[in-house]
């Protein structure tokens, strides 16, 4: 995502002019505290949560580590959050399809003892709440469900799971990296108690991110120092990112949404148009700018190799995981075939896109796929 030049004017005196320091005492290193704080209050209501919830990261995957590892360690210790709800929980349920810091820090908790339940999704990708109910054990000390998935877009319903965990007395936890700003989020009409949120995928700067964190949960800290935010995260605040990441939140608009949405739908009419293609998650409950479609019979990386050299940039998975050659655990996920999987293509639009560029994708992409099926064995 292309950082906006609103964004960009914003963070610019952070760097030459507001330059202090945000823990120190001095008046430039006030002004910039001022501003760290502003930030937070902008994130904060934005969400529906309390200024002092808000924790600033240096990603959305720090923030996913901090929720889980920060847990498992207070309960661990044996914290007094933990002793009322019972010690030594070492279970986590999760899904299927989450991002891979999810996946990866649920891996590495499984070497420390924790339990892991990874939950399935339907064809859709939608997971059934009745299934996050009944895996709920004595045990469980956090349910993690991210929201709009990263791969296939699709939009699960917080709410529902949100009050399943608040009357099993299990915490939750959804990362929010890419729906903040494109869906309806709210802390406590959801029945959230940590959500991670980021910059970059909403127009603001790269290496900013963010988690909020319930009043009166305790984390263990991930990183330890000076005492940073809160206590919780020890580091010298990006204060130029941070007042970017707020930025970028002030102005994003309903508008721009549904401009968004216009031309997701023109491009996923257009592609589903090409024969044997299909739609890779719901039309419906599905992130604005997410376009993600299986193409059955030729390679997704083909076809990506080729809209590279008429300038158009795609991807066959997760940006994270793109130099793995392992197929998307997240189509995996759904039910698509190895042969449907390696033929998926993901697409993404933003309000700095035109209609002109959609039909220029289309003409560029319906000529591409024809041509590879003409030379593909598969038929």
């Amino acid at each position: 995502t292309k950082v906006d030049e609103e964004v960009v004017k914003a963070m610019l005196p952070y760097f030459s002019e507001k330059f202090g320091n945000a823990s120190s005492q001095h008046l430039i290193g006030q002004e910039a505290k001022r501003a760290l704080e502003e930030s937070r209050d902008i994130i904060a209501k934005s969400i529906g949560a309390k200024r002092e919830e808000i924790i600033f990261t240096g990603s959305g995957t720090e923030a996913n580590n901090f929720v889980l590892k920060g847990l498992f360690f207070a309960n661990k210790i044996n914290s007094k959050e933990f002793e009322e709800k019972g010690k030594e929980k070492n279970h986590i349920i999760t899904t299927k399809i989450e991002h891979d810091c999810i996946l990866n820090s649920c891996k590495w908790l499984e070497t420390q003892g924790v339990k892991i339940t990874y939950l399935d999704v339907n064809k859709e990708g939608f997971v059934n709440s009745k299934d996050v109910e009944n895996a709920i054990t004595s045990q469980t000390f956090v349910v993690s469900v991210i929201h709009g998935n990263n791969e296939i877009g699709i939009i699960q319903d917080l709410k529902e799971i949100g009050k399943i965990c608040r009357e099993k007395g299990v915490f939750f936890h959804t990362d929010a990296c890419q729906s903040y700003t494109k869906t309806y989020l709210d802390v406590n009409k959801q029945n959230l108690d940590f959500v991670t949120l980021n910059a970059h995928k909403i127009h603001g700067p790269k290496g900013v991110g963010a988690l909020y964190v319930k009043k009166g949960i305790k984390l263990i800290p991930l990183l330890h120092g000076g005492g940073h935010e809160f206590g919780l995260r020890s580091s010298t605040e990006n204060i130029p990112g941070i007042v970017g990441f707020a930025k970028a939140v002030k102005i994003a608009n309903n508008s721009n949404i549904k401009y968004i949405e216009k031309l997701r739908n023109k491009l996923i009419e257009g592609i589903l148009k090409i024969p044997n293609t299909q739609l890779n998650g719901s039309k419906e409950k599905r992130l604005c700018n997410n376009i993600n479609v299986c193409f059955n019979n030729i390679e997704g990386e083909s076809i990506g190799g080729f809209l590279d050299s008429y300038g158009i940039s795609s991807s066959t998975g997760s940006a994270c995981s793109s130099h793995s050659l392992e197929p998307s655990h997240v189509l995996k996920a759904i039910g698509r075939t190895h042969i449907q999987i390696n033929s998926s293509l993901r697409l993404s639009v933003s309000k700095f896109n035109t209609e002109e560029e959609i039909n220029y994708v289309l003409e560029v992409l319906q000529k591409i796929v024809e041509k590879l099926r003409r030379m593909s064995p598969i038929k």
